[in-house]
C-alpha cells in the first residue's frame, strides 16, 4: 500500500510517498481502508517535531479518518469487516490503510459521507468540549471566535449558535469572514485591518466579551484577553499563528478573568463518558441539520505535502481532506 511517510522530523517538504507493507491489526485493533483523511494543524506541527507528541520515526501523519473495516483483531466484538467507520488515530491516517484501536472507532452516522466523517470528530469534539466543559458558555453570552474560518473555528461558530450565544467571528480576510457570516456569525472582525480589542468593545457596547475561543495565539491573544468583560473566560485551544503569547498575569486579576486550557485529546481519557455524550450530541445535531463540517478542498495522497503546507500557512477555509 502507499503512505505519506515522515522519515525524520523536519520541513514538511521532506515527506515522501512510499510503498509499505499493509499493517496487521493486533487483538484489539482494526484495519481500516481509508476513504478520506482529515488534515489538521497538529499534523503540520508533528512532522516538524514541534508537537507535544512525537511518534517514533518513520511514521505517517494523519489523526482522523473515515473508511471501511478491512480486518479485525481476535478480541474485537462490536465491529465487523465491511463496516463504515470514523476512526481517531493520533497518527497513521495519510495512507491507503491504517490501524486503529477498536475503542477509538465509531460507526459512520447514517447519511454522512466519508469526507464529512473524516472532518467531524477532532474539530467538533474540541469545540464542544471547549465551549461547554471548559468555557461554561451560557445562552445570551457573547462568544468571540478567533481563527473563525478554520476547522475548530467553524465548529465553534456553529456550536456557539446552537448553545444560544451571540457569536462574533474574527479572521484575517474578507473571504474568511464571508464564510463565517454564512455559518451564522452575528458580527465579524477582520483583525488584519481592524483593532481587535477596540472592535470587540465596540460590538459589545463597552461590556466586553464573555468567552474568547482562541486557536490562534500570537499577537491576537492579549488584545482579546483585554476585551473580556467581568469574569470572562479565555479558552486556549492552540497557536496557529506560530507564536505562544506571554501574558501579563495581572490581566486576569482585572475583572476576575480566567485563562482556561482546552486539551480535548487528554479529556477523553479523564472523562470517557463525557466524550461519548458529546459524540451522541454531535450525531443528533448532524442528523437535525444543525452542524455540517465545511470541507473546502480534497487532495490526493500524492498531494499530501501540499495539503499539510496549505494548513500550516493558514490558507484553509473550514477543513481539507486527503483522499487516498
Amino acid at each position: 500500500m502507499k503512505a505519506l511517510i515522515c522519515e525524520a522530523f523536519g520541513p514538511i517538504d521532506n515527506l515522501t510517498i512510499k510503498d509499505v507493507p499493509s499493517p496487521v491489526p493486533g487483538p484489539r485493533q482494526v484495519l481500516v481502508e481509508v476513504k478520506s483523511a482529515s488534515v489538521n494543524f497538529p499534523d503540520a506541527l508533528m512532522v516538524q517535531g514541534l508537537y507535544q507528541i512525537k511518534p517514533p520515526v518513520p511514521f505517517s501523519p494523519g489523526a482522523e479518518v473515515a473508511g471501511v473495516i478491512k480486518a479485525i483483531g481476535s478480541e474485537v466484538k462490536r465491529i465487523a469487516v465491511g463496516d463504515k467507520v470514523i476512526a481517531m488515530l493520533g497518527h497513521g491516517g495519510f495512507a491507503q490503510e491504517c490501524i486503529a484501536e477498536s475503542q477509538m472507532v465509531m460507526p459512520l452516522p447514517e447519511g454522512m459521507d466519508f469526507d464529512t466523517g473524516a472532518a467531524l470528530v477532532l474539530t467538533y469534539c474540541t469545540s464542544l468540549h471547549g465551549l461547554k466543559s471548559c468555557g461554561a458558555l451560557k445562552a445570551g453570552e457573547t462568544l468571540v471566535v478567533l481563527g473563525a474560518a478554520g476547522g475548530v473555528g467553524v465548529a465553534a461558530i456553529e456550536i456557539g449558535k446552537i448553545m444560544g450565544a451571540r457569536v462574533i467571528a474574527a479572521a484575517s480576510s474578507e473571504e474568511k469572514l464571508a464564510l463565517c457570516r454564512k455559518l451564522g456569525a452575528d458580527e465579524t472582525i477582520n483583525y488584519s485591518t481592524e483593532n481587535l480589542k477596540d472592535r470587540i468593545m465596540e460590538l459589545t457596547g463597552g461590556k466586553g466579551a464573555d468567552v474568547v475561543y482562541d486557536p490562534v495565539g500570537g499577537p491576537y491573544t492579549e488584545p482579546a484577553l483585554r476585551a473580556l468583560g467581568w469574569r470572562g473566560r479565555l479558552l486556549v485551544v492552540g497557536f496557529a499563528a506560530g507564536e505562544i503569547p506571554k501574558i501579563a498575569i495581572n490581566l486576569t486579576l482585572l475583572k476576575e478573568r480566567s485563562i482556561v486550557g482546552v486539551y480535548w485529546g487528554d479529556s477523553v481519557k479523564h472523562d470517557p463518558m463525557g466524550h461519548l455524550a458529546n459524540l451522541k450530541q454531535l450525531n443528533e445535531w448532524f442528523a437535525a441539520g444543525k452542524i455540517k463540517p465545511v470541507v473546502s478542498e480534497r487532495f490526493t495522497l500524492d498531494q499530501g505535502k501540499e495539503a499539510i503546507t496549505y494548513i500550516a500557512n493558514r490558507k484553509v477555509l473550514g477543513k481539507i481532506v486527503i483522499v487516498p
